[in-house]
């Protein structure tokens, strides 16, 4: 077996898009919210806090795995509830591609309470260049007869990439949609608030069915919330749900129309030595993750990244400690908001590795077989040695990747907790990641 001396694993800075200076005061709008490559690998998709939906396109004329820009659109715009007297923000929570079927794309986009199905396509501009008035640009006399008269002929100018919301499916939630997913089957998906899961037929807008509600009959009660929502990626009456008392539902739609009896529940039991007045916050589960195959799932809580098969209930088959040295620091994290930070994860196209952000622009990638990690930062330091063709620093002045030099840092007390890798997304079918770091979206790759 041949030794990596960087302790990279292979991973290298690719591209970086978005502002690439050294910005201290950086527009909330621009802050990128999700991040999410379609089923071909061929196009990335990124939703921001200002409403925005921006589409790369892989770069066929670059070898290797670059992206281009290919084009933006206002997805959503702050509203205002007048019955509730509730601000809507504009924020992207979550970007969904659809299967591609024809030459157009579809994407699903949400915000907290409206949920949008946009079709994204190539469209040809024409312009009249001759007519009775005009030959070109140039004017000419008008016809003095009939039989001088003349149909305008039309040329093509120019292509442009339109952007359109064939579907909008709103007024079903009551509470902040935070997951959307569509289905194997391609003509259903799911939304999910903190207390309900709705399906939808794609082609239906004003109407969807409730099949989960936990929300209790008197909201004094209520004990606990949905976390994260995804349906199974090969059959398509399975999904599941995660919630903040730290368990995964897997629900079957076949069982009833109300899937609140779950058909298995994915639950650890807590050390009670270990309990504290933490415990609860840092246990709800953040994010879900079906593997490609459809038989592990991938949970992420505060701490810890846990893989589940999903045909044992009682125990994760494995539990990968992301950030364990900031135990200690639970009260600090506690006082500034940090503690409820939702990470995202994700599966590599193989199954075999699994991925993970944390604070300080660090963010990890395991080996689910071996547990061997990867840690790397995404830092402005690589785009700027990558330019000037230099080695990839971080603060520290150690190489990006570099065993023991990234991994030591992350452990450092001077962490910027403000700067944290909550979103990321893995090619489906390459070593390709793409890491939304606050307004920038970075790009890594392996051989």
């Amino acid at each position: 077996m041949e030794i990596d001396p960087s302790g990279s694993g292979g991973w290298r800075f690719a591209q970086c898009f978005g502002d690439k200076g050294e910005v201290e005061d950086i527009t909330e709008a621009d802050i990128i919210s999700t991040v999410e490559f379609d089923s071909t690998g061929n196009y990335l998709a990124t939703g921001d806090k200002g409403g925005r939906v921006v589409l790369f396109e892989r770069n066929e004329s670059k070898k290797g795995c670059e992206y281009k820009f290919y084009t933006e659109f206002q997805s959503h715009e702050p509203e205002f509830d007048y019955l509730k007297s509730l601000e809507i923000e504009e924020k992207i929570n979550k970007i969904k591609w659809c299967k591609r079927q024809n030459n157009a794309h579809f994407l699903l986009s949400t915000n907290d309470k409206t949920i949008k199905l946009w079709k994204v396509f190539e469209k040809s501009l024409r312009v009249v260049s001759e007519s009775n008035h005009y030959e070109g640009q140039q004017p000419i006399t008008p016809p003095s007869s009939r039989v001088h008269l003349k149909l305008p002929r039309m040329v093509q100018q120019d292509n442009i990439i339109a952007a359109i919301p064939r579907k909008v499916y709103a007024n079903a939630h009551a509470y902040h949609i935070h997951s959307i997913s569509v289905n194997s089957d391609q003509e259903t998906y799911i939304s999910a608030d903190d207390l309900r899961v709705n399906l939808w037929n794609l082609g239906i807008s004003d109407q969807s069915f409730n099949i989960v509600d936990i929300k209790p009959i008197n909201m004094e009660e209520l004990t606990e919330v949905i976390t994260a929502a995804e349906f199974h990626p090969q059959q398509c009456n399975l999904f599941m749900y995660s919630s903040s008392k730290s368990n995964i539902k897997l629900a079957d739609m076949r069982d009833s129309a109300l899937c609140d009896r779950h058909a298995k529940c994915f639950e650890e039991e807590e050390d009670p030595s270990a309990r504290s007045f933490f415990s609860e916050i840092i246990s709800s589960i953040s994010d879900v993750k079906f593997s490609h195959d459809g038989r592990y799932i991938l949970s992420r809580d505060y701490l810890s990244l846990k893989i589940w098969d999903i045909n044992m209930e009682s125990r994760p088959i494995k539990t990968i400690p992301i950030h364990d040295h900031l135990r200690g620091k639970l009260c600090d994290l506690y006082e500034n908001d940090c503690i409820f930070d939702k990470f995202e994860c994700g599966w590599g196209g193989d199954d075999k590795h699994v991925l993970t952000g944390s604070y300080h622009n660090f963010f990890r990638i395991f080996d689910t077989e071996t547990t061997g990690d990867v840690v790397l930062q995404a830092d402005k330091s690589a785009f700027k040695a990558k330019k000037m063709g230099g080695p990839l620093p971080n603060k520290n002045g150690l190489k990006n990747g570099r065993s023991g030099g990234l991994r030591d840092a992350m452990q450092m007390e001077t962490l910027d907790f403000n700067k944290k890798i909550l979103h990321a997304s893995w090619h489906p079918r390459e070593n390709t990641i793409a890491i939304a770091a606050t307004n920038n979206l970075f790009l890594y790759s392996a051989a």
